[in-house]
């Protein structure tokens, strides 16, 4: 195995990975959070044959970037997941894990060499594989019912500034109309709607069910990470919708 990109400093292969399907190329670039007390723990849990996880990257606090996985293998790092309407986020996806002990183990801030790793990696991946700015995203996002990962502390606005990944300035609305948990119709289904149109796997049926709420959650943790409640506020929602109007239309 030899490195895909120049910034790696080391290679620790992963047995975990098989043929990416149907011919798929990736188009989405994943960060998560390690989860784990140490990068250590969690490159030994990425590279053990029982675990049957891996990602592409791993990137130590101090900058350190090593590989697991070549990119055009299928690394197994995104389990059950969707994005814009596809499912097998795996076959589509390249995958960095950031080390964080993560809400689990004491949660904390990512070091500056550490975020500065990650933008220059990211870089390299988007140019080497032509993927949007708003196809670089959250664990969370994809899997919102399952994972937190890589959190609310983590600085997308950072990685924007540096040319990486899809922002806008969060929308403050101190008061006004908000939907949450168990409200219904017309102004549900539009938000519903806002949702889905961004790729968040949504149903739209006007009914603010559980469902809902995660997606409200996953998203605030990553483009309004001052509230996490899973309540659309104005705020919220506003955020969104620029989102969407300043997204580039092709893929």
């Amino acid at each position: 195995m030899t490195p895909d990109s120049a910034l790696v400093s080391e290679i620790v292969p992963s047995p975990s990975h098989n043929e990416r399907r149907d011919g798929a190329k990736p188009e989405l670039l994943i960060l998560h959070y390690t989860g784990m007390q140490t990068g250590e723990a969690a490159i030994q849990r990425l590279t053990d044959p029982a675990s049957e996880v891996s990602a592409h990257y791993v990137v130590e606090e101090d900058g350190r970037i090593v590989q697991l996985v070549p990119e055009a293998r299928r690394a197994w790092h995104a389990g059950v997941s969707s994005w814009a309407g596809r499912g097998d986020v795996n076959s589509r996806s390249i995958g960095i894990e950031i080390v964080n002990p993560g809400h689990e183990f004491g949660y904390r801030p990512f070091p500056t060499a550490q975020v500065s790793a990650v933008i220059e990696l990211c870089r390299d991946c988007v140019t080497r594989w032509s993927i949007a700015p708003h196809s670089i995203l959250g664990h969370s996002d994809i899997a919102p019912d399952r994972k937190e990962d890589p959190g609310e502390l983590f600085p997308w606005d950072q990685l924007f500034l540096a040319g990486v990944g899809h922002w806008t300035e969060p929308v403050v609305a101190p008061s006004g109309r908000f939907l949450t948990l168990g409200d219904r119709g017309q102004p549900v289904e539009a938000y519903q709607g806002l949702l889905a149109a961004y790729g968040y796997d949504q149903k739209i049926d006007g009914t603010f069910d559980e469902a809902t709420r995660l997606n409200t959650l996953a998203f605030q943790r990553h483009f309004r990470p001052s509230r996490l409640d899973g309540v659309a506020d104005m705020g919220s929602i506003a955020t969104l919708h620029r989102l969407l109007i300043t997204r580039p239309s092709a893929s």
